[in-house]
């Protein structure tokens, strides 16, 4: 499996907003087959994510990529890219509120455009990724045969913005930054029957915290102590920006040349991409005779569940790739 770090530098990129952001570095990763010799998956990274999507050591969808499983490395040419700026092999950006999640779309277009792949057997991202994901169907819609945006959604809603909008207060005016920003995020990744099966209001060995309280503190300092505080605030940032429908008079305006069948996958007990905008948007495509499934993952986890509920996910899968 060829998992090297490889690298892609824009032109003179022009923003979606006009801005004239200059070169723009970018560093991705392939697993699997050769290029050119397998039909190519596109996996985009999440909010603390990377394109280290299926290394036996780190890979955060290992359990779905890979040799024999589902996203089967020995059948499929697999690429993740890294959203500029999230500090994984690439610079971190000052300017970050000049980006949308279309720019970051508009960039992977080129990245996969760059290393020749002319069509995509599908595009699949938790989170974030899945809005970016939306975000390239929507600029390129004969690009993506399966897109397949799970616990996400093609619009930031009023709840994200105000989440993020909180975050990003944190981010600028906590003594601890990171460590704030990230508890706080944590609570609403996860569902309250989540932490209540998982510490049943039980103490630390030394009776000086609760265990949630020792869990909290510890995603916080981990987090720290592996991303940067810029990185944060870009990745934060974006997510409040997707929209497919910006410069379109409606969601329906922007969808309707999409030519892939969109497989949704939701969670039923999301707090964060909740579940009913995934049934809205089914509605909605319903109507426009556009293809599409929705699946829901069942569990208590909340939005977290992408990266815990792996049989549920590869079960919903399994179809599209065999």
């Amino acid at each position: 499996m060829n998992d090297q770090i490889l690298f892609y530098s824009t032109d003179n990129y022009q923003s979606f907003r006009g801005q004239q952001l200059g070169k723009i570095d970018v560093s991705y990763q392939i697993f699997g087959k050769k290029l050119h010799t397998a039909p190519v998956v596109l996996v985009n990274h999440a909010l603390t994510g990377n394109s280290d999507i299926a290394s036996d050591a780190k890979g955060w969808w290992k359990y779905l990529i890979g040799k024999g499983k589902v996203i089967d490395t020995d059948k499929y040419t697999v690429i993740a890219i890294n959203i500029p700026g999230n500090g994984y092999h690439n610079k971190l950006i000052e300017n970050y509120k000049d980006f949308t999640a279309k720019d970051i779309a508009k960039i992977f277009i080129s990245v996969l455009k760059f290393i020749g792949i002319k069509k995509l057997h599908s595009a699949i991202g938790g989170s974030l990724g899945g809005g970016i994901a939306w975000e390239m169907a929507a600029l390129e819609p004969k690009f993506i045969h399966y897109l397949i945006p799970v616990a996400a959604d093609w619009k930031s809603s009023d709840w994200i913005i105000g989440h993020n909008f909180i975050q990003e207060n944190i981010l600028n005016t906590s003594p601890n930054p990171m460590q704030t920003a990230r508890m706080m995020a944590m609570l609403f990744y996860r569902t309250p029957a989540s932490l209540a099966q998982k510490f049943k209001r039980t103490k630390t060995k030394n009776g000086e915290l609760f265990q949630i309280e020792s869990w909290l503190k510890h995603h916080g300092e981990k987090l720290e102590s592996r991303f940067d505080l810029l990185a944060y605030k870009m990745m934060n940032h974006l997510l409040t920006t997707v929209d497919i429908s910006r410069g379109k008079s409606s969601f329906e305006e922007a969808v309707k040349p999409i030519q892939s069948t969109v497989i949704q996958i939701a969670i039923n007990s999301d707090l964060f991409f909740v579940k009913e905008e995934n049934l809205k948007t089914k509605t909605t495509l319903d109507k426009l005779k556009i293809r599409n499934e929705y699946h829901e993952i069942i569990s208590i986890h909340g939005h977290d569940a992408f990266l815990i509920e792996f049989e549920q996910l590869s079960n919903i899968l399994k179809p599209l790739f065999k």
